[in-house]
């Protein structure tokens, strides 16, 4: 099943004329690109799928979604780069 993880938002920078940012994923933090949403902010949560951050969303949301994750055992993937996309670097 494809998933896309809630993340709070670290840090931005430029990479290679990408917008690249830091993202928490409840205390596992990974590189993530930017691009579809160049607004989000540090402090801003955002729906990561495959490196990719694709929207921003409330916090209120995030913490339900890792609550779900949590309760149904998902959050592990996080935790073995094997799972995770190239572009997440930790």
């Amino acid at each position: 099943m494809c998933l896309g993880i809630p993340g709070l938002v670290i840090s931005r920078e430029q990479e290679d004329d990408l917008l690249m940012g830091r993202v928490d994923f409840g205390g596992v933090s990974r590189k993530v690109c930017l691009e579809h949403v160049p607004d989000a902010q540090p402090g801003d949560y955002v729906l990561v799928h495959v490196g990719f951050a694709l929207s921003r969303i409330d916090a209120g949301e995030a913490h339900k979604i890792f609550e779900l994750l949590r309760e149904l055992d998902q959050l592990t993937d996080l935790e073995d780069d094997s799972q995770l996309a190239p572009v997440l670097e930790s």
